[in-house]
């Protein structure tokens, strides 16, 4: 028996993509480098727009994954962003720590 999709979820996903965007934007902008060999291949075309094709790409996973009513997809996905965000956040507080040295 399936269970309902929690709308928290999707709300969780696009919150997560936006944090995304920011912190990584603002990890560039004080000198870190993209750890993703997509995304950092992506950049050549600049930052912004390399992040919204990324984003792209990921909207159009979650909607495949509710599409197909695999759920449980859109959860993972919540994870590894939460991840990403949590790796990003990081990286801007050791490139402050690092320059308040």
């Amino acid at each position: 028996m399936r269970r309902e999709f929690p709308a928290a979820s999707l709300i969780t996903f696009v919150t997560l993509q936006v944090l995304d965007i920011l912190t990584t934007l603002m990890g560039l902008q004080m000198g870190a480098r993209e750890a993703s060999i997509f995304i950092g291949r992506l950049m050549q075309v600049g930052p912004v727009a390399a992040l919204l094709i990324a984003k792209l790409f990921a909207v159009v996973l979650a909607a495949t994954a509710l599409r197909f009513r695999r759920p449980r997809v859109v959860v993972f996905l919540n994870y590894w962003f939460a991840l990403v965000v949590s790796w990003n956040l990081a990286m801007i507080v050791w490139s402050l720590a690092a320059a308040a040295r």
